[in-house]
């Protein structure tokens, strides 16, 4: 629910320059007359470097928040060479979020009766080695942005809304214990105040947790109480039913 979306920095090249893998990507880069043909077949990402932000490079983090034409500014150099400089020092290892959607489109999406909801993220949290970095307020704030944003601004109803994150996915995965509230199924609930839900990452400060959700069960265990965390891991890898 953003009109921004995250990937590594490498994926805006065009696909023949990953054939390899890693290593040959950066000998690539390396290399003069292959990286000026690189430079001659932009692609579609590269015609606007202010879209992009480097939101994690571990060996620049004064580069965090920056976009690609700031950062060549600041190196002296052109964008292309910039992002291809970046690229090198990290061993493709770049983070960025790209701003390249539209709000109608998300709001068209969202309201199709096909759409679902979900993160696209990976494991993060505020207090531990997790929050290295800045990362797309999608791994903080998706679900209760789309119950405190778009339910509330009429896009879809809250019944919805539900449906597209709960037993929708499920049953699209193949997961056949989860994803609705039924004697028998596994107990993932979540307790929240729709009036009150609101999600608080942003792309500068994205390591926030959200607000209006007091109690969360996973298999039947609580796991955030009073809006506090219980120290609880009863979460386990979840694998498609094939019968």
């Amino acid at each position: 629910p953003y009109t921004a979306s995250s990937t590594g920095l490498s994926a805006i090249l065009p696909p023949w320059v990953h054939s390899g893998g890693i290593e040959q990507l950066i000998e690539r880069l390396k290399d003069p007359e292959t990286r000026a043909k690189i430079r001659s077949q932009p692609t579609e990402e590269m015609e606007d470097w202010n879209r992009i932000q480097v939101v994690h490079a571990r060996n620049h983090p004064d580069y965090i928040g920056l976009s690609i034409d700031q950062i060549a500014s600041q190196t002296q150099t052109d964008p292309f060479d910039a992002m291809c400089d970046l690229l090198i020092a990290e061993d493709s290892q770049v983070l960025i979020v790209l701003y390249e959607m539209e709000e109608g489109d998300v709001r068209r999406i969202m309201s199709s009766q096909l759409g679902m909801v979900g993160s696209d993220g990976r494991a993060v949290a505020s207090d531990s080695v997790f929050n290295e970095g800045k990362c797309h307020p999608r791994y903080y704030g998706t679900f209760p942005r789309v119950l405190g944003y778009y339910v509330r601004e009429g896009v879809q109803p809250l019944h919805e809304a539900v449906r597209k994150m709960t037993s929708a996915p499920a049953r699209r995965l193949g997961i056949k214990d989860r994803g609705l509230l039924l004697e028998g199924m596994k107990a993932d609930i979540t307790i929240f105040n729709p009036e009150k839900v609101k999600d608080n990452a942003t792309f500068t400060d994205p390591h926030r947790y959200s607000s209006g959700i007091p109690y969360v069960l996973v298999n039947g265990e609580p796991v955030v109480s009073k809006s506090k965390y219980t120290g609880a891991l009863p979460g386990m890898v979840l694998r498609k039913s094939h019968s």
